[in-house]
């Protein structure tokens, strides 16, 4: 697939989960997302995940997919957002990327060496993000990210960590 293409795979994911856990019609299929962080009830999110093309047999695949799938039913997700996991950390701070606590959450994602442990990572910052108003994460852009972090884990790092120094508190201000 041309690397044009990829971005639209993953925001038509994140659309097609939207979708899927609207207030409306998606209950029984928001509850099954919900679970797929859990080891032991991901598999009720696989009739979902592989309806919307997953191959669910790839752990480098459908680790990422879950994790998205389930943060977004989780956070009751909306709409994809444009705040990059490395800003959303920060800005869950007063000081921003000057925050001690901010700073100790980025370097843990940071010490990350497998997709695996970068999901589980993720889960509580996920919980952190959410309980923040206003922070809306670009879920298709930490998709991408964690679809092919088993590759390229380090350039993937590095991204992470320009956006949540970049970040400042002039930012909230001035968007």
């Amino acid at each position: 697939m041309s690397e044009t293409l990829e971005p639209n795979k993953y925001q038509r994911f994140v659309e097609s989960i939207i979708t899927l856990i609207d207030k409306k019609s998606g209950t029984a299929a928001a509850a099954a997302l919900k679970r797929a962080d859990n080891q032991n009830l991901e598999y009720q999110s696989w009739e979902y995940l592989v309806r919307l093309n997953v191959d669910i047999e790839n752990q480098n695949e459908r680790l990422p997919y879950a994790t998205i799938a389930c943060a977004m039913a989780k956070a009751k997700a909306e709409l994809n957002g444009k705040t990059k996991i490395g800003a959303a950390i920060a800005k869950c701070y007063e000081e921003g990327h000057d925050s001690d606590q901010a700073t100790a959450k980025l370097r843990r994602l940071l010490a990350c060496d497998s997709i695996e442990e970068v999901c589980q990572v993720l889960r509580p910052l996920f919980s952190l993000i959410n309980s923040k108003a206003g922070i809306h994460l670009d879920y298709a852009d930490l998709l991408k990210d964690l679809r092919w972090f088993y590759k390229n884990n380090q350039q993937i790092k590095a991204k992470w960590a320009q956006n949540f120094y970049r970040h400042s508190v002039a930012d909230e201000v001035n968007p």
